[in-house]
């Protein structure tokens, strides 16, 4: 029988870490996967030119995983965002900051950091094996011993890490394989769920793809609760679609839209066309810039505050003839018109599904996991890191770091234990 100090089962951003660190840390490590190149979601992320991290200070990181963000603390204290910016720049990847502190290969190319990666991992001589499904991890003695591949080869090991991903991005490998070994090492799983996924909703306007396709810049999009208060606001944009809604915006309430839906039939998201102006502000400009120039068409006077095709759709819904000019404006629709502004109201029934999703919420429950080592406090031995745990942030590189750290983390603290129980 084959026998490593560890096992790195999925070759993820997570589990390609893990398998850096093990070796790093002077272990022997085997890196399985069952598809048939490692570093799928890698070379997709960003829009294929991967956004590896985030330079955002720790605090704000953490305000960006609403998914049990705070378990990351701890980890966070011994690999960080910094460091991660770090290791990759030891690997020759040039690395440059865009918006929002989001960090991309100066190559905007993802394969360039996915190859740096492999060239990492086989200078260290780890033993790469993909296209190798398996059917189970190995438990004995009340601690990990290896795995069983499907072919029933038996590799036996000191420690194993699982990093196998979600639910979400399928095609990528994620299938949800690691969360039944969980199990089988005594580890709850918390209910799954999309999260950054786009909303569904059968309002007529939507039924009738009135607005498909139209983009909306800057706007605040907020999901309300059964009292009609925010539970969470993201000023970003959005677009609608042939079936609800899309766009930046929408994914980040995603995960809120779908709680929500737990306490009350639909959901309402309200959207804000103008964040930065409160109802009078925006009615007094309005009002005055149709005071200004009252022999022209309403529709006329008002298109450079909003994309014609929008504009017409909240004249109408409020009685106003886009013809009409402002003597011919009852100051009351105008009131409704700019309520509509700043209020508009959808009904979101759901999402789409979680294979359409591009985070997975839900995993293995974090409070069984050792934050400094993301060791299993189940099954010695046993080490979890990326997507599988329940942890989910919004996209701009706060998942792909969630998934580094906590594979660097995972990886190393393997090959120590593997190391130390067996020396």
């Amino acid at each position: 029988m084959k026998h490593y100090d560890v096992i790195v089962i999925g070759g993820g951003p997570s589990g390609l870490m893990a398998a850096i660190a093990s070796a790093e840390h002077g272990a022997t490590v085997l890196l399985i996967d069952k598809g048939t190149k490692l570093g799928r979601k890698l070379a997709i992320s960003g829009g294929g030119r991967c956004n590896v991290t985030n330079r955002l200070p720790v605090e704000e990181i953490i305000k960006h995983i609403p998914g049990n963000g705070r378990f990351l603390y701890s980890a966070f204290s011994e690999f960080n965002n910094e460091d991660i910016i770090s290791f990759f720049e030891n690997l020759g990847i040039e690395l440059k900051e865009e918006d929002h502190g989001r960090m991309f290969p100066v190559s905007n190319k993802a394969q360039s950091v996915v190859d740096a990666l492999l060239d990492r991992l086989r200078n260290l001589n780890v033993t790469i094996r993909t296209n190798e499904k398996i059917k189970t991890v190995l438990y004995q003695d009340g601690q990990a011993a290896g795995i069983v591949t499907n072919n029933d080869e038996k590799i036996s090991s000191n420690a194993v890490v699982i990093a196998v991903g979600g639910k979400s991005v399928p095609h990528t490998g994620s299938t949800g394989d690691g969360y039944a070994w969980a199990e089988a090492a005594g580890h709850t799983i918390t209910e799954l769920f999309p999260t950054e996924v786009p909303v569904t909703s059968d309002e007529r306007f939507i039924k009738e793809k009135v607005l498909q396709g139209l983009s909306l810049r800057s706007v605040a999009v907020s999901v309300l609760n059964k009292k009609g208060k925010p539970v969470v606001t993201h000023v970003m944009d959005m677009i609608f679609t042939h079936f609800g809604l899309s766009g930046p915006a929408v994914l980040r309430c995603s995960g809120f839209v779908v709680k929500e839906l737990k306490k009350q039939p639909t959901v309402r998201l309200q959207i804000d066309l103008y964040p930065k102006l409160n109802d009078e502000e925006l009615f007094q400009k309005l009002h005055q810039d149709l005071k200004e120039e009252p022999k022209k068409a309403i529709k006329n006077v008002l298109k450079s505050w909003m994309q014609e095709r929008y504009l017409l759709f909240l004249l109408e819904r409020n009685g106003i003839d886009p013809q009409d000019t402002f003597s011919g404006l009852a100051k009351d629709k105008l009131r409704a018109f700019v309520h509509d502004c700043k209020h508009f109201i959808v009904h979101a029934n759901g999402t789409l599904s979680l294979d359409k999703a591009f985070v997975t919420g839900g995993g293995v429950s974090v409070k069984e996991i050792e934050p400094k080592k993301m060791a299993s406090k189940k099954m010695p031995g046993l080490y979890f890191c990326g997507e599988i745990l329940d942890i989910h942030g919004y996209t701009g590189g706060y998942n792909i770091t969630s998934a580094l750290v906590t594979g660097r983390l995972a990886g190393m603290n393997a090959a120590l234990e593997a190391k130390e129980r067996f020396s």
